[in-house]
């Protein structure tokens, strides 16, 4: 069941992206017209870089985007970004990815996310979550980057990953992330469960109303675990990118730091262990993930 949705997700992406060069033309002039939309947002951002983050929830569809400008040429951005295994490099530095593996070859590819707690813990005991893999456009001045899968943990689906990238000088480029999912009933009860508990006093990072004893007034519930996710996954793009000026033996550790401390610069919603735990777990993953593949 799920190989037949992988292949229909596929041709699905093939068709509606299926590439006209004006269609990607279009794209490219659309996320332009974007940061220049955004321009005044991004130059006064709170988030210690110039970046805007947005959430949305409808009829049991979650969202969250952030539009951001990365220190990185898009010539090296570009090709960077727009091949799975590196996705996965980039993918595991997130506390709940346990695994990532590429199947198949391109244009049919499948990212293979293996997703569980925030500690370290058998693949045996996560979910698998399937990704069709699709580069509908890669060319000199835009890059746009799909994934979908069926199905997610706790009863999710229809998962979208999506990435755009233009470039803005010789040494900065535009980049959109848009993460998005779905849930019925089940989904919906597990994440109430979750809301009351373990995730009770956490935040998203809209905010929603006037400061209360001098205090910003956080977006809560399902919009805060959707944005503190498309942060999550901005940061491992970014630290991956930073990465790469690195040697390439140096990489995977200076991923593994550079991302902790992104996260740590927003550790009202995004602190949840310590960081030699946070580096002890990622170095066993890293090492699996070279070695193993989940059954």
């Amino acid at each position: 069941m799920q190989a037949n949705w992988i292949r229909a997700a596929a041709i699905a992406l093939t068709l509606t992206t299926a590439g006209l060069p004006a269609a990607r033309a279009q794209d490219a002039t659309a996320l332009h017209a974007a940061h220049e939309r955004l321009r005044e947002q991004l130059a006064a951002s709170p988030f210690q870089r110039p970046l805007v983050l947005s959430s949305t929830e409808s009829s049991g569809d979650l969202k969250g985007e952030v539009f951001a400008i990365v220190n990185q040429p898009f010539e090296v951005a570009g090709p960077a970004l727009q091949t799975a295994g590196h996705w996965c490099d980039l993918l595991i530095l997130h506390l709940n990815v346990k695994y990532c593996g590429v199947s198949g070859q391109a244009p049919d590819e499948v990212v293979n996310l293996v997703v569980g707690r925030k500690f370290d813990q058998p693949l045996s005991d996560a979910t698998k979550v399937a990704f069709a893999y699709r580069v509908p456009a890669a060319t000199t001045d835009y890059l746009r980057v799909q994934m979908a899968a069926e199905t997610g943990p706790l009863n999710t689906r229809d998962y979208r990953l999506s990435l755009e990238a233009v470039p803005l000088d010789a040494k900065r480029s535009f980049v959109h992330l848009s993460y998005a999912y779905a849930y019925g009933t089940a989904a919906r009860l597990a994440m109430q469960a979750y809301l009351v508990t373990a995730g009770r006093d956490k935040v998203g990072f809209s905010v929603t109303g006037a400061p209360k004893d001098g205090k910003p007034a956080y977006v809560d519930g399902v919009r805060g675990v959707v944005e503190r996710n498309t942060m999550r996954y901005y940061l491992a793009i970014e630290a991956y990118l930073g990465a790469l000026s690195a040697p390439a033996g140096d990489q995977p550790e200076k991923r593994l730091r550079d991302w902790f401390a992104a996260t740590e610069r927003h550790a009202l919603q995004l602190h949840e262990i310590e960081r030699d735990e946070y580096m002890t777990m990622k170095r066993h993953e890293l090492q699996r993930q070279q070695s193993t593949s989940p059954r």
